[in-house]
């Protein structure tokens, strides 16, 4: 059995993985799919002073607390900027990390910096900490659930994240699976810069599926299969005699 931790992007929630989760478990396997502070049924515990810390944290404690090692840590979208934060914490109970069209950061770049919901000042702050959905964020491809915007914490985007060791570095194994849709013809953008470092990189697993940002609803068997084959058991070498 592996043990899978998925964590949701902006404006998002436990729900995100609401339909996807199911396969993993339907194969044996244990899920834990956290909200983050200030998002999904944690709505009422974001504030000012929620930051990328927060969520980091949010996710350490998850692994610590159920004493939980060999994960698959799975980040979509902003979740790549918290589990890159998380793999840093505590490197040594993670056997493989993902990036589901995610931010890839490197040490002390925020997700502003790479251009995370437009950069600072593209939309308006709210109650002075939250801001709003991107209008140019495609609602269609949107679950009902995450119609229900609450805002998202400012202070995650604004902070910069501490890499002290290069993710390739790590022994953990890295894959970056990159949504290479219709819409993504332009190749531009935060998540196709992450892609170009990393495609031709013998230390990362590259794959690029037909689907829009939205690669887990989009897409669910193709990534349930990516994420199944990183913990397929090796079959038996035979031996001759």
């Amino acid at each position: 059995m592996a043990i899978f931790v998925l964590v949701h992007g902006a404006w998002g929630g436990a729900t995100s993985w609401r339909q996807f989760a199911p396969l993993l478990r339907e194969k044996g396997h244990e899920v834990f799919a956290p909200s983050l502070t200030g998002q999904g049924e944690r709505v009422h515990l974001g504030g000012p002073q929620t930051n990328l810390t927060t969520h980091i944290t949010d996710v350490v404690n998850l692994v610590e607390y159920e004493d939980l090692q060999e994960i698959v840590l799975v980040g979509h979208s902003y979740g790549g900027m918290v589990v890159a934060g998380v793999a840093d914490r505590i490197p040594d109970r993670i056997s493989h990390l993902v990036f589901l069209d995610a931010f890839l950061p490197q040490d002390g770049q925020s997700c502003f910096d790479l251009g995370g919901a437009g950069g600072p000042g593209a939309i308006p702050v709210e109650d002075g900490w939250r801001i709003g959905r991107m209008r140019n964020q495609p609602a269609p491809e949107l679950p009902p659930e995450r119609q229900r915007f609450v805002g998202h914490p400012v202070g995650t985007l604004e902070e910069k994240v501490r890499i002290s060791v290069p993710l390739d570095q790590r022994a953990f194994t890295r894959t970056y699976v990159k949504a290479a849709g219709a819409a993504s013809r332009e190749r531009r953008g935060a998540f196709w810069e992450a892609a170009a470092r990393v495609s031709n990189d013998l230390a990362w697993r590259y794959i690029e599926l037909p689907t829009g940002h939205g690669v887990h609803r989009e897409m669910p068997l193709a990534v349930a299969g990516i994420l199944l084959d990183l913990v397929k058991p090796e079959a038996p070498v035979a031996l001759a005699l």
